[in-house]
């Protein structure tokens, strides 16, 4: 049942490969978990009793509130999809919440670490060394995800407009514009790579020397190691830069509607959790500012 509930993620509901892997791994953990103390590892099967103490043991192991509330959200939706196929007439998770998880603020770069990072670093003429400063560019200029630049293709980009168009969540399209200073960043990048390396057949805008695509940790990698400078930034990731380019436009005067839509989020709640870094300026200018403050 795990294997046509997946599909139903994948073909169905369209989620994103990484959350259809995620949900997987839930799955299967909770499948090795009625195996070593229950004697049998079939998660259909599973009673309120059992998916509690799965819970509960995940809480005792240290897990973080926000990984086990994806693990329920996970189960709430298997055993969804069960009841409507009619496989079990009780849902376990009826009477299952979710544990209360501090919220945590998005950790970004600031401003003059930035351009520090992108204007007055030294980066050589070599194949690699550009293309990894036009990575850190697109994700500081753009705001795409990790899994939407990797997916970019030569036709996704539009220099004439500049924009570029990439697939987000749920693969729902948007066209992302990017600022006048990418626009030759990305032509000397284009002109460098189809000099020097020997393209393979798959579209992709981002290569390695070999002409294969990049992938995640790759990406990944690059990322961290420009940033390792910073030691205030607490994570070194993709997503933070993704962070830093939302932070930005609304310190900048950005409205939340417009950041909302550049990120490609569905909803406001989403992209609020920026805010927070504005409100900080606000407050500092009103300090400055105000007669009585």
């Amino acid at each position: 049942m795990i294997e046509s509930y997946l599909k139903h993620l994948q073909y169905e509901k369209r989620l994103s490969p990484n959350t259809v892997i995620a949900y997987h791994t839930d799955l299967n953990q909770l499948s090795e978990f009625l195996h070593c103390h229950h004697g049998h590892s079939e998660v259909a099967t599973a009673n309120h009793a059992l998916v509690r103490s799965w819970i509960v043991s995940l809480v005792e192991a240290g897990i973080e509130p926000a990984s086990v509330n994806r693990k329920i959200a996970c189960l709430r939706s298997f055993f969804k999809f069960l009841l409507k196929q009619e496989i079990i007439a009780r849902d376990p998770m009826a009477k299952i919440t979710v544990l209360k998880a501090r919220k945590r603020l998005p950790g970004f770069v600031k401003e003059g670490d930035m351009v520090n990072l992108l204007d007055n670093r030294i980066f050589d003429e070599s194949f690699e060394s550009q293309r990894d400063r036009l990575i850190l560019e697109m994700f500081y200029g753009t705001g795409i995800r990790l899994s939407e630049l990797i997916n970019l293709k030569d036709k996704s980009i539009n220099l004439k407009d500049r924009t570029i168009k990439v697939l987000g969540k749920r693969n729902k399209e948007r066209v992302v514009p990017f600022t006048q200073a990418l626009a030759p960043l990305v032509e000397d990048y284009l002109s460098l790579r189809n000099r020097e390396v020997e393209m393979k057949d798959h579209g992709n805008f981002f290569v390695r020397k070999s002409g294969e695509a990049c992938y995640p940790m790759m990406i990944y990698k690059i990322v961290k190691r420009h940033l390792d400078q910073f030691p205030g930034v607490e994570k070194r990731s993709p997503h933070v830069l993704r962070h830093t380019y939302a932070t930005h436009l609304l310190n900048k005067g950005a409205e939340l509607n417009a950041v909302k839509d550049l990120l490609g989020h569905t909803s406001l709640a989403a992209t609020q959790v920026y805010t927070h870094n504005s409100i900080e300026k606000l407050k500092k200018v009103f300090d400055q500012a105000h007669p009585k403050a």
